[in-house]
């Protein structure tokens, strides 16, 4: 979101009391941030809190500046984004019949026709469910108004996370560059049972998988997530449970087709014989590993999709790890290969940042240094978007 600017419309609801730290994460994504505040939201929070949040003075009414028009109007200088939260059945209902007494709902009615504007209703779910904010909401979805709202809880509807906003924003204000494409992002680790209450496993958490399915849905593509046995969650809105290494395999191999695989689930490489019932734990027990199936070769023997293969690696050269990501994108006849070494400091399994090499088929190779999880997923979405669009 750098570079992009955000009319943050704040309304009479007690959820007014989350928006500073909204205001925060949106300018710690990288956006510019304006806010706008009714009278009644005045009651809920003070403006600096606001004013601090943001870095900008809070607008709390028109003046000879004619504020509405500068940042609403079709002007250079005009936000990318209204953004009402909350929203209250009062403001609602007036931006559906086209009224503009408070400073959110004119700054709305002075965008609408050409920015984008979302809305996120927060109050009493009876006054939700009426049929009167029911056809106002129907209307304004008909006009391109996105609605965000939470579930339903304690007789309220509630706002939605900071972080589930957020997401929902950068969607709206992403390019869009994948718009119209499928993927399926694996991730996280795979099972396999030694009997019927053990299983061993890797030290995958799926937080890199995750980050890239995010990233791809942000961007436009229709993303179906399939994730291991981890206790990580994902915004994605599409997202199943495949814990074993069978369940991944039939769900990647015999699933829907899709026109992307972002294979980097840390899938068993070995599979014991499972034993009936619980081993007992009296004396020794041997384990006999056989090997399991490379999905990602039995994959490209079914599907002219693009394929993103992953290897990780231990504690070996910088050199030696390319090689071996060379090798598995010609082996697997992969699209592109990510390869890293887990073996070093803050790489890999369960750390929130990474460092990684990409191999792509028409010879590039791309080094994304150290950096969080969430901008090597962008890195690697920008060479996967590279590669497909031209």
């Amino acid at each position: 979101m750098k570079g992009k600017r955000i009319g943050l419309c704040v309304t009479g609801s007690i959820a007014a009391v989350e928006t500073v730290k909204l205001a925060r994460e949106l300018r710690r994504h990288g956006a510019e941030v304006h806010p706008i505040m009714s009278r009644s939201a005045k009651d809920i929070i003070h403006p600096n809190a606001l004013s601090f949040a943001t870095g900008n003075d809070v607008i709390e009414t028109i003046t000879g500046k004619v504020e509405h028009v500068l940042l609403a109007g079709d002007s250079d200088s005009k936000a990318d984004l209204i953004l009402v939260c909350p929203c209250t059945m009062n403001t609602l209902s007036k931006i559906a019949l086209g009224v503009a007494d408070t400073a959110p709902t004119l700054f709305v009615a002075t965008g609408i026709s050409h920015i984008p504007v979302m809305l996120v209703p927060t109050m009493h779910q009876t006054m939700f469910e009426s049929r009167i904010v029911q056809d106002h909401l129907a209307y304004l979805k008909s006009m391109g108004v996105k609605i965000l709202h939470g579930l339903g809880e304690e007789g309220k509807i509630k706002m939605p996370s900071t972080e589930r906003i957020v997401f929902e924003v950068k969607k709206t204000l992403s390019e869009n560059d994948l718009f119209g494409k499928s993927a399926l992002v694996s991730a996280g680790p795979t099972i396999e049972r030694i009997d019927d209450v053990r299983f061993i496993s890797n030290k995958s958490t799926g937080k890199m998988g995750i980050a890239i399915a995010e990233e791809l849905e942000a961007r436009g593509a229709k993303v179906r997530l399939a994730l291991g046995r981890t206790s990580e969650s994902s915004l994605v809105s599409d997202i199943v449970r495949r814990e074993s290494y069978g369940e991944m395999y039939e769900e990647i191999l015999n699933g829907k087709e899709h026109d992307i695989y972002v294979l980097s689930m840390a899938a068993s490489d070995f599979k014991p014989e499972k034993t009936t019932g619980k081993i007992s734990s009296e004396g020794n027990v041997s384990l006999e590993l056989s090997p399991n199936k490379k999905i990602i070769s039995d994959l490209r023997e079914r599907t002219n999709a693009f394929i993103v293969g992953f290897k990780a690696e231990h504690s070996i050269s910088e050199e030696e790890l390319i090689e071996r990501a060379k090798s598995s994108l010609k082996k697997n006849n992969a699209d592109m290969v990510v390869a890293n070494d887990v073996g070093r400091e803050k790489r890999g399994f369960e750390h929130d940042t990474n460092e990684v090499y990409i191999v792509s088929k028409d010879g590039t190779l791309t080094h994304l240094p150290l950096s969080s999880k969430r901008e090597i997923a962008k890195g690697i979405v920008d060479e996967m978007a590279r590669n497909i669009n031209t």
